[in-house]
């Protein structure tokens, strides 16, 4: 089985479009970690598009704040003003998908699912020490996380806990992890629709469970395209220009 794991897309469509075009013929399944919708111009599109797909989706918080399932205090003005434009946007179907998204942690296709951390799904992961909760505790051994927007992962075995740094160089599309039977694995296939590792380009990961190796792409797309919509919409400018930048 060969998983495209799909994170952080934030109702972008062309970077969305743009990685199944590149990874066309290089997956089975399709797995979702949330945040579907939030900060971009195509909230019914892309949800849509993942519901055409068939995708195992789990929520992430803008999915839940869109659908009116948490507060918005914690969020910044611009963060905010992204959700109410989405609230406005989305169709009755669309609002109805998202607001009966599961919670992770959710097993499908033989990994695990979580948005955040495994104990709390608004939860950051950057750290190791953040990390070692959810590798002691995932019911498999290889968990996919987002919310962070940064590609990479960590691994852990016999008490030695690993920072993995698997990215792309500039000049490539997708770098390989091989899977160790003895080890755990917590990986995050980067965002689709806005990067901040300071790598524009969409990115995602395909798991090839038979072969056990994962492996982290990078696809360039149409950003200005993206960032003309988002301006015609009336989204915040800084959602727009963080586009270009990858933060």
């Amino acid at each position: 089985m060969r998983l495209l794991v799909l994170s952080d897309l934030h109702a972008n469509l062309t970077a969305l479009e743009a990685s199944l075009e590149a990874a066309k013929g290089s997956w089975e399944r399709v797995v979702c970690l949330g945040d579907v919708v939030g900060y971009g111009p195509d909230p019914n599109e892309v949800s849509t598009r993942i519901r055409e797909l068939g995708a195992a989706t789990i929520r992430g918080n803008h999915d839940k704040a869109v659908a009116d399932l948490m507060s918005t205090e914690d969020f910044n003005p611009v963060a905010k003003m992204a959700v109410n434009w989405t609230r406005a946007q989305l169709s009755n179907e669309n609002m109805d998908w998202l607001a009966a998204l599961p919670q992770g942690p959710l097993e499908a296709e033989g990994v695990v699912l979580v948005h955040g951390a495994f104990q709390d799904e608004d939860e950051y992961v950057f750290t190791p020490s953040q990390a070692l909760e959810g590798l002691l505790d995932s019911s498999l051994p290889i968990t996919f996380y987002g919310h962070t927007h940064h590609q990479g992962g960590f691994a852990y075995q016999d008490s030695q806990l690993e920072v993995l740094q698997v990215h792309p160089r500039e000049n490539e599309m997708r770098c390989a992890l091989r899977v160790e039977d003895q080890k755990r694995y917590l990986l995050n296939p980067g965002s689709v629709g806005q990067p901040r590792d300071s790598d524009p380009r969409a990115s995602f990961a395909i798991a090839d469970r038979e072969h056990q190796v994962v492996e982290f792409w990078r696809v360039p797309y149409d950003i200005e395209k993206v960032q003309e919509r988002m301006r015609n919409a009336r989204l915040p400018e800084p959602l727009a220009h963080r586009l270009s930048l990858g933060r």
